[in-house]
């Protein structure tokens, strides 16, 4: 039971890694948002779960913690892209060669030559 405990809780760890690590890398307030919420919930699931196979006698408290964080982290999350998106912010877009000042390239020069590796 205990390795069991273990691995949620490494697993609750690694997705709250990854999602400081998208808080900081994504381009935009958007996908911040989405990177943050959706990989600390899943990252607070799991170590819940494995702190609740740690501490059996409080499963009902974890469980009501549980409710709590599924519950409000999305709905915080829907709340603020909403006023972002009201106050006028733009998504980020791919910058496309031509924005970029490079020339548009065709398909056959995209193609690799038939006889080189």
């Amino acid at each position: 039971m205990r390795l069991l405990a273990d691995v949620f809780l490494l697993i609750g760890a690694a997705f709250a890694c990854l999602g400081a690590l998208g808080l900081v890398r994504m381009p935009d307030v958007y996908t911040r948002i989405q990177a943050g919420t959706k990989a600390v919930t899943l990252g607070a699931l799991a170590f819940l779960i494995g702190a609740a196979l740690l501490f059996p006698q409080w499963w009902a408290k974890l469980l009501c913690i549980l409710g709590f964080i599924l519950f409000t982290s999305p709905v915080s999350s829907s709340t603020i892209a909403r006023a972002i998106h009201l106050s006028g912010i733009k998504p980020w877009r791919a910058p496309t060669p031509e924005a970029s000042g490079q020339a548009p390239m065709s398909p056959q020069a995209a193609k690799p030559a038939e006889g080189r590796r």
